[in-house]
């Protein structure tokens, strides 16, 4: 395959276990270059150790992985050239400020001089301020946009970023995503880990869920959206205008009673909405108010999790 059109991340039948746990269940996927790349699941799916297999932290089973066109175990060194990796866990040297830690960062690759480099990481990151403070003195959400910063230092062309905004309040975390957001823009191949799944919804073109070490989905953003198009109406209704009439819940299909003649029905699809409120009416009751709900990627997700086999050792 030719360089310029081999996958950022490639990763074949891979499979990882530890002891009697089998923590990654032959996977395959890849991911193109310049991609915002989605990789979802709950605690324990496998997520973080194919991470570090990606990163060359552990050494796989079975199956082989390549980032660039480097294969991770023959070619670690180009490999990891390759790749930069922000870890879920706050690990920092506690006796060098935010610039000696990205400048011994750069030595790691052999990059000296990149002075330039390290200041624009660390505008764009919002801690020029704290360039010369001590790490130990951060605190949790500025010690994560140092790891950031780390694994950006050596200009890689494929970034993992594993739960990066954990613990990391709102501003924090918009100003994470906007420079992250400019690194795809000009090529870089992100890939993200998150539990805030709007994150993912509003950053990812595509995404692969995980459950037991399997990949049990992979699809673009937009059609696990569109995969289950159910709509939730809640709505409010005046007394009808027969005393005797029967209660709403018993007479509509899937509809539930909240509280204070408010309701809560769902439906299909939006098309169907209008057979509920015609229900409504023939049964002579007054709508008051009316709202609707799509299904956002959080429903999708919980509804793909818990249609998944569970699997035991």
């Amino acid at each position: 395959m030719d360089d310029k059109v081999r996958p950022a991340l490639e990763i074949d039948a891979v499979s990882k276990s530890f002891g009697a746990v089998k923590a990654v269940r032959n996977v395959s996927f890849s991911v193109p270059r310049g991609e915002f790349f989605g990789l979802l699941g709950p605690n324990g799916a496998g997520k973080t150790t194919l991470i570090n297999s990606v990163a060359g932290l552990c050494r796989v089973d079975h199956g082989s992985i390549k980032v660039m066109g480097y294969d991770v175990s023959g070619d670690y060194q180009s490999a990891r050239r390759a790749l930069g990796v922000v870890p879920q866990e706050l690990v920092f040297d506690p006796f060098f400020s935010v610039r000696e830690t990205l400048t011994f960062q750069s030595g790691y690759f052999g990059i000296k001089k990149n002075d330039a480099w390290i200041d624009e990481i660390l505008f764009g990151l919002n801690l020029t301020d704290k360039a010369n403070a001590n790490m130990r003195s951060l605190s949790g959400g500025m010690k994560r946009r140092v790891l950031v910063a780390q694994a950006l230092v050596h200009r890689p062309p494929v970034i993992i970023l594993d739960e990066p905004t954990a613990g990391v309040d709102v501003d924090l975390r918009k100003n994470l995503w906007s420079f992250i957001q400019k690194l795809n823009d000009e090529g870089h191949t992100i890939v993200l880990t998150t539990h805030y799944l709007e994150e993912a919804e509003s950053l990812c073109s595509r995404i692969g869920m995980l459950k037991n070490g399997e990949l049990v989905m992979i699809e673009s953003t937009d059609r696990l959206l569109q995969r289950d198009k159910e709509c939730v109406i809640r709505f409010r209704v005046k007394q009808p205008a027969k005393a005797n009439s029967s209660p709403l819940e018993a007479l509509l299909p899937d509809t539930v009673f909240l509280e204070s003649g408010e309701y809560l029905a769902r439906v299909p699809s939006p098309s169907e909405i209008e057979g509920i409120l015609r229900l409504v009416r023939e049964l002579e009751y007054e709508i008051d108010t009316l709202e609707t709900e799509n299904e956002d990627l959080e429903d999708v997700f919980l509804s793909i999790m818990r249609a998944s086999p569970e699997r035991s050792e």
